[in-house]
Formats: structure tokens, C-alpha cells, sequence
């Protein structure tokens, strides 16, 4: 049945994001490469981060999950890390779900441990680009293929013995990044990855509090081959998961919306520049930092947004993000443009297609381009049958214009909200104040 969402006359309240998704991942792999126990606080209770430590079980890894504890909501990971040699064979394919964070950085785990594993996904999962991470470990000396000439999944991993190698990735990915980085622990010499352009630097920070040998110099990682010390992360709230209440804060006339705890890593915070420079009213208060991240809480209030041009270096950091970017620019002054976002294609579902044709829906002046979109605007959104497209940030785009539309709008496949925010459709709610 689809999710029904009705305008509001008014937005208010206080929300505390779920755990980073990305963040959640990588602490419970790197968790389980480490030697010693290593405890992480607010792990993200989503399908996607419930998949690696699915994975992470059939290979052997001692991790204990616990219910949260009061006030947050997330899980608590005890991970008893016996490092690359505790892993062994998985007795099955070990199957990712929806995830391509894990099924491309477990691939980097994968190539050098001395067994066979085969790695699958969902009817999406399976239609997602691989080469990209398949190339540099092949390059490593990994026996790695998958189907269609090593283009998508399933990917059927031997493991073998790795060589270090100097990697310039041509898609600007942070899961390539650390899919090679993590393959680098376990082979002989020293890795580097030199990327164009900066991605998130979750990994990197990560490896070096666990005392991994490691040096970053701008936008260039090397990584030797080493132990890792199990350690405790506490992971902040997701700024991805933030941000549909940062626009929709921004955008709605009558808004006030606090957002506590978010991480605010530097690599991760293009949506809050791309708002900022469109006129958002945006406070960062409360700094401090969860471990090795900076974390703060943000406060957004109704702003008058005018359109901008978002190209180039700042797309990967705001790549999980344009659909909401979009459904900004339909309320923002003047002609809106998005470019070199062709990775957009190759998401859940086409986001630049699926983006364009359910704003078009609610009556938005928008144009679907090669690698990005045009959004005109400001332009009053009208409730209509939206569809979610078994993507999670699409469905939650869509639920926003719900609020922000005139009439109401149904959200069908609004479930999917469950691979990265459960609780997604109940914040909503929560912030409905007329």
C-alpha cells in the first residue's frame, strides 16, 4: 500500500539522524580484519549494513550485536577481530542484498584471503557496474571475474597472493578506493591510490586510529601491509540521512528544524556548501567529534533559495544527495543546473532519470540532461502517485515533495526507506506540526 503524505503547514522539531551509513560499514570490516576486540556504538540499523555483518558472519567473524542502548538508535557491535587469519571459506555465496559498498569493499577483502567466495546481490545489485573494482585487483594479481565479461555481478573471488601497485581510479569512487586500500593490507609492497579529486575519507581515518601503515598526502593514500588494533567507534549520525530535513527546512515557508549529532566530515558536507550558496539558513553548533570524525548540530530554518550551477570537483561529495538537490531547485529563484553526474546512472535505479520523471509528477519545471538535470524554478508542487523505484533516496526525495506539495501525494515502494533510515516515514511525521 503506498505511503500517503500531506502538506504542512508548518515544520518544526528536533531530529537525530540515524549512524553513517558508510561509517557503519567500515567499522564492521575493519572490525573484523583488526587483532583484539573492537566495539562500535549507534551502528546503523539499516538492510544494507545488516548484509556485511551477515557476510562478515558466514565468514567466520565473532560479532556480537546488541540491542541499542537508551537514547539511541542504533546498534551496539562487539567484534572479536582475530585479523585476516580468522576468516574462512563461507559454506554459501555470500549474498549482499542491495549493498554495493559491501559486495565492492568485501572484494577487496576477498582477493587475498586463501579461499573461494562468490558474491551476489538483489535483481538491482546485479545490474551495478563492477569492472571498476574488479580492474585494480586483477591488477594486484587477484583471480577475480564476474558476469558479462567481468562487468557485473556475481563476482566469483579466488584468493590469491597480492603485489602492491600505484592505482589512479577513473571513476571517483571512495568504494574502489577502499576495496584496493584494504586488498593493499594484505599483499606484498606498498599500495597508492592517487585520486583527481578528494572522496570521503572515512577509511583512511579509520585505518589510521586502528594503526594501520598508512600515509595520505592530498588527495594521494599509501598503504603497506600490516596488523590492525581493534578499537572502540562510535559512529556520528549520517549527514546523507540529514539531509532530506536540510532541505526540506530550507525550502518550506514556515520551518524550524534541529539536527543533533550529524557528522560533518569534510568530504561528506557538499550538501551543506550546495544549500549554503543557494541561500540556505544554516548553523553549525555544538562541535566535537565522534572518534576520528567531527561531529555538530545543525539548525536549518525557512530560507529564500536562488538556483545555482553544480559541476564538477564538488559532485562526488554531494552525489548521494542530488535528488534532494533537485527538489530544491524547484523551489529556488531562477534556472538550476547539475552536471558531470553521469554516476548517477548506475545507482539503485537511474537517478537522473527516475529524479526527473517523479518531480515531473508532483509539476516541476525540470529536464532530464545526459549527466545531470535542469530545474527552473520556483514552481508549486502538485500531490500525485509517486513511485520509489526500490531506491531509498529516491523514495525519501519523494516523500519531502510530500510535505512541500499541494494536495497529497502517495509514495509507492515507500519500504524501501529501510536500506539506509528505518525510521525515515515516522521522523516525517514527527516534524508535522500543522
Amino acid at each position: 500500500m503506498p505511503y500517503r503524505v500531506e502538506s504542512a503547514r508548518v515544520i518544526s522539531g528536533e531530529i537525530e539522524p540515524p549512524g553513517d551509513k558508510s561509517i557503519s560499514h567500515r567499522a564492521a570490516i575493519l572490525g573484523a580484519l583488526a587483532h583484539g576486540t573492537t566495539c562500535v556504538g549507534n551502528f546503523l540499523h539499516g538492510e544494507d549494513t545488516e548484509a556485511t555483518i551477515d557476510c562478515l558472519h558466514s565468514l567466520g567473524v565473532d560479532i556480537r550485536v546488541e540491542d541499542p542502548a537508551p537514547g539511541s538508535r542504533g546498534y551496539g557491535l562487539t567484534i572479536r577481530g582475530k585479523g585476516r587469519e580468522g576468516f574462512r571459506e563461507p559454506e554459501r555465496v555470500l549474498d549482499v542484498r542491495n549493498s554495493g559498498t559491501t559486495m565492492r569493499v568485501m572484494s577487496g577483502v576477498l582477493a587475498s584471503l586463501p579461499f573461494f567466495s562468490v558474491l551476489t546481490g538483489d535483481d538491482s545489485l546485479v545490474h551495478r557496474p563492477m569492472r571498476r573494482v574488479i580492474d585494480p585487483l586483477q591488477h594486484m594479481g587477484a583471480e577475480i571475474h564476474g558476469r558479462d565479461e567481468d562487468q557485473y555481478p556475481p563476482l566469483v573471488i579466488k584468493g590469491s597472493k597480492l603485489r602492491g601497485i600505484e592505482y589512479a581510479p577513473a571513476v571517483k569512487s571512495a568504494q574502489v578506493k577502499t576495496a584496493v586500500l584494504l586488498a593493499g593490507l594484505g599483499a606484498k609492497g606498498r599500495t597508492v591510490v592517487s585520486q583527481a579529486t578528494a572522496t570521503r575519507d572515512h577509511t583512511e581515518r579509520m585505518l589510521q586510529a586502528m594503526g594501520a601503515d598508512i600515509s595520505v598526502n592530498g588527495t594521494s593514500v599509501s598503504i603497506g601491509p600490516g596488523p590492525l588494533t581493534g578499537i572502540r567507534i562510535e559512529v556520528p549520525g549520517d549527514v546523507s540521512s540529514a539531509a532530506p530535513w536540510l532541505v526540506l527546512a530550507a525550502v518550506h515557508p514556515q520551518a524550524r528544524i534541529r539536527l543533533a549529532k550529524v557528522g560533518v566530515n569534510p568530504g561528506r558536507t557538499g550538501i551543506l556548501t550546495v544549500l549554503r550558496s543557494m541561500g540556505g539558513n544554516i548553523t553549525l553548533e555544538e562541535r566535537s567529534s565522534a572518534g576520528a570524525e567531527p561531529v555538530a548540530d545543525i539548525t536549518v530554518e525557512s530560507s529564500g533559495l536562488t538556483a545555482t550551477c553544480i559541476q564538477g570537483e564538488i559532485i562526488p561529495n554531494v552525489i548521494d544527495e542530488i535528488p534532494l538537490i533537485a527538489l530544491a531547485a524547484t523551489q529556488a529563484e531562477g534556472r538550476t543546473e547539475i552536471r558531470d553526474a553521469g554516476e548517477l546512472r548506475v545507482k539503485e535505479s537511474d537517478r537522473i532519470a527516475t529524479t526527473v520523471g517523479e518531480l515531473q509528477k508532483l509539476g516541476a519545471d525540470i529536464e532530464e540532461l545526459p549527466e545531470g538535470m535542469v530545474i527552473n524554478g520556483p514552481t508549486q508542487l502538485k500531490g500525485a502517485l509517486c513511485d520509489g523505484h526500490g531506491d531509498h533516496r529516491l523514495a525519501m526525495t519523494v516523500g519531502i515533495a510530500g510535505l512541500l506539495a499541494f494536495g497529497e501525494t502517495l509514495v509507492e515502494g515507500h519500504e524501501c526507506v529501510a536500506v539506509s533510515y528505518p525510521g525515515f516515514w515516522e521522523d516525517l511525521e514527527s516534524l508535522r506540526s500543522g
